[in-house]
């Protein structure tokens, strides 16, 4: 908003005021009485409610008094006093709960307005409004009608009525038993939807209606019609419980009544006028199902009921899903324009982007979201741009979303043991096409950082333990030299079905895998080439040790039962043909660092039988140092670990790529 401008001092006011209401609706519940201060107060007892434009409509008649033991039925309506249209905002009306024969004391600074050619004031600016129970009858009353649904008349007033058009629309202004709906949250079972056709009966194409008509409490009454752009997963916050869905919802898939999750499906949803919401729907048995959900669900058109405002967000508090919406903007198709005739001749896509979005979860009991898979793919749906990684590496963005497939060559777990596995941030080192036939100026490999909030499926991680493998990158966040997988970034096995390319080159590899060589502008946390020749040994440093033949574990014990032998703890068995694995740091001189010392840890691992284990560390203990010194090494591939300038050393590990 523009500093001192009209909206900003409109929205003050507006903060303000909705202060006051609620200081004083809690200071009225603190007292657990009505206000002394009658001075000013309109006293109305309701005869009738309906409901137009949102508002709430009441035709009240007005009372000289309230007394104090008199109930609300033996307030005897006198044909001489007057007859008052009140209005009560729906937020007001949620907080009353108002029914025929009530007795409502208005405060002020309430306003009476007298309308030209109609016989009936009408009361406006009733937020200080509070019901009255004068009597242990009424209470009862109020508990009784609590438990039950209301009906209340809802008048549709369409535009041409309202303009005076000449082709008005009877249908428009007909009222019928459809148009009515409770005015109070009711619980049904998932097969009662049936028996509430006006519940779910208008469909609506704008979020920002939807949130504005039906407020923060949920939508009962209507649908919203809108396009899934993205389908994610995201970590479950701390006490998250799933609910029990609809049988239209999700399927078999979804945990009902269950441990806390760790992960909900989430949809990124955008309407006809272009702007986006979050869904966040129930938690997912198996993160497994999130590509199954991608395939059928992304493009498709879908309705949502039964949702509620978990939050309102701006692009301060959530750059990583603004730079999601922003990759998605400005549409494929024109949208539009709120307050303008949807002409196709008037719809534009000049808007600028959005600047806040609404993160909407699922109510218990509701039907939430209806997908029709066989449906057509919508026009207004954006597929993934896939880029070649030479694209994407010169693209001069900042904290932009970029997909692309992409060979695993080497994956590192954070070196962190406090941290534990599945919360520790893990680099895939990765390459394709564009980069293997690139000469100079751009690396052969890139490191691809996967931080925790990264959901990856269980698919995914065992591909990965197994071997190299093409991944396919969707929606990673490009910045600052980096890529790197955060929330709303997914990563699939399987290219999506439907993929913008444009005209990148996305042939597989062919050949054998080349990486950069080690020279001066190798960085940290970063793979390479090394050739040199071995000038030293730190014979300190030497050792070996033998590890389990199953799952790799390096803590062996003697067997109790056979001290000859070996045991593993973590596989619970004898090991007989143990691992040996053997760990040396050399210093080699490199023509390509000439000026650096480089340091590698060189490591091997030996298959054998356990009665050649003892001949083999005998073999060690009479190893003579000399005899490797001067001694070329061909290219090994290694993972940097550290590059320092004073002094002047490069600290190397041997790795085994996937």
């Amino acid at each position: 908003l523009c500093r001192g401008g009209l909206a900003e001092r409109l929205c003050r006011l507006q903060n303000r005021e909705r202060s006051a209401i609620s200081f004083w609706r809690h200071q009225c519940i603190s007292d657990d009485k009505i206000p002394s201060d009658k001075s000013g107060v309109l006293i109305v007892k309701i005869l009738e409610i309906f409901e137009e434009c949102t508002i709430q409509v009441a035709i009240c008649q007005q009372l000289e008094q309230s007394p104090a033991m008199l109930s609300p039925e033996d307030a005897v309506i006198n044909a001489e006093e007057p007859i008052l249209k009140v209005l009560f905002t729906r937020e007001t009306a949620v907080h009353l709960k108002s029914r025929p024969q009530d007795v409502i004391h208005i405060y002020p600074p309430w306003q009476k307005l007298l309308l030209q050619n109609a016989d009936v004031p009408v009361i406006m600016n009733t937020y200080f409004s509070q019901k009255v129970l004068l009597s242990e009858h009424s209470e009862a009353r109020e508990k009784t009608y609590g438990l039950t649904k209301m009906l209340i008349k809802k008048n549709i007033i369409s535009l041409a009525q309202t303009f005076r058009l000449d082709d008005l629309d009877d249908k428009l202004h007909r009222e019928s038993s459809d148009n009515q709906v409770p005015c109070a949250p009711q619980t049904h079972n998932n097969g009662d939807s049936k028996q509430h056709p006006s519940a779910l009966s208008a469909v609506n194409d704008s979020l920002l209606e939807m949130v504005e008509s039906q407020g923060a409490v949920g939508w009962r009454e209507v649908q919203v019609r809108v396009v899934i752009q993205r389908v994610y997963c995201l970590p479950a916050r701390e006490g998250y419980r799933s609910h029990t869905q609809g049988s239209k919802a999700l399927g078999a898939t979804l945990v009902a009544n269950a441990d806390p999750p760790s992960v909900r499906l989430c949809l990124l949803v955008q309407d006809a006028y272009g702007m986006f919401s979050e869904v966040q729907l129930q938690s997912l048995s198996s993160t497994d199902d999130i590509e199954r959900y991608c395939r059928s669900w992304e493009g498709k058109s879908c309705c949502l009921a039964g949702m509620k405002i978990l939050q309102r967000t701006t692009r301060g508090r959530a750059l990583g899903l603004f730079s999601l919406i922003d990759s998605l903007w400005p549409p494929v198709v024109p949208v539009k324009v709120p307050g303008q005739s949807q002409d196709s001749e008037m719809m534009t896509t000049n808007l600028p982007p959005p600047s806040f979005c609404y993160i909407l979860t699922v109510q218990s009991g509701e039907i939430h979201v209806e997908v029709d898979e066989e449906e057509q793919i919508s026009n207004l749906y954006q597929p993934p741009a896939v880029h070649g990684l030479n694209e994407i590496l010169r693209s001069d963005g900042c904290n932009e979303r970029c997909s692309f497939w992409a060979q695993v060559l080497y994956r590192r777990l954070q070196s962190k043991q406090s941290i534990p596995i599945d919360q520790r941030e893990m680099l895939l080192f990765v390459t394709d096409s564009t980069l293997q036939n690139v000469v100079l100026g751009i690396p052969k490999v890139v490191a691809v950082s996967v931080t925790a909030s990264c959901v990856l499926s269980m698919e995914i991680t065992e591909a990965l333990s197994a071997g190299s493998r093409l991944v396919f990158f969707k929606d990673a966040l490009w910045g600052n030299g980096r890529i790197i997988c955060v929330e709303r970034t997914v990563l699939l096995l399987q290219k999506p079905l439907l993929c913008s390319a444009a005209g990148a080159d996305l042939s597989e590899l062919t050949g054998p895998v080349r990486l950069d060589e080690l020279d001066s502008t190798t960085q940290a946390n970063s793979i390479c080439a090394l050739r040199g020749t071995v000038v030293g040994v730190n014979e300190s440093t030497a050792f070996s040790w033998p590890t389990c033949n199953r799952c790799g574990n390096g803590k062996l014990e003697l067997y109790p039962q056979d001290r000859e032998l070996l045991y593993c703890n973590q596989c619970s068995e004898v090991v007989t043909t143990p691992v040996l694995k053997m760990q040396l740091e050399v210093f080699l001189s490199c023509p390509s660092r000439s000026q650096s010392t480089v340091k590698v840890k060189v490591w091997h691992e030996i298959s054998m039988a356990l009665f050649a284990l003892l001949t083999m560390l005998l073999f060690l203990q009479t190893y003579e140092v000399q005899s490797v010194l001067g001694k070329e090494v061909g290219l090994l591939n290694c993972y940097v670990h550290s590059v320092t300038s004073h002094p002047n050393c490069v600290a190397l590990e041997e790795i085994v790529l996937l």
